[in-house]
């Protein structure tokens, strides 16, 4: 037996949890293939872009809690993908650093993310995308 719920499949908070989360599998999937866990790909993604960055401030530019911040940079750092050592500046930090290894990893699973974005939104027309896009943005107040 089958519950319809209608009531609630028609809010916009119930359709947006629903696209998020097949977005994030179909993301989650793109990122398995290349050996990358989500939130692996978030902190190597902000150690490239930020780089080199405090663990600090990765973890609050990416609010992730500061013991989970500890394992990923430990599984990235052993995978050779990022390295520690102390900031130049302040020495009582460390400075997280993305290598070459990183980087190339990294424009895979962009790849990789961008093509599963693309079959999240295959529905759609280019013009759907782009103002569906700009209104997430709006609604979510990370514009």
């Amino acid at each position: 037996m089958s519950v319809e719920l209608r009531s609630i499949r028609v809010l916009p908070s119930w359709i947006l949890g629903r696209a998020a989360d097949r977005g994030r599998a179909l993301v989650a999937a793109a990122l398995a293939g290349e050996g990358l866990k989500m939130w692996h790909h978030v902190v190597l993604s902000a150690v490239a872009e930020l780089g080199p960055v405090a663990q600090a401030e990765l973890v609050r530019g990416v609010g992730l809690d500061a013991k989970d911040m500890v394992g990923v940079l430990n599984d990235l750092q052993t995978a050779g993908l990022v390295v520690r050592a102390p900031d130049p500046h302040d020495r009582r930090k460390n400075a997280v650093t993305v290598t070459a290894q990183g980087r190339r990893l990294l424009a895979r699973c962009e790849r990789a993310a961008r093509k599963a974005n693309d079959e999240l939104l295959a529905p759609l027309t280019v013009v759907e995308r782009e103002l569906l896009t700009a209104l997430l943005t709006r609604v979510s107040g990370t514009g």
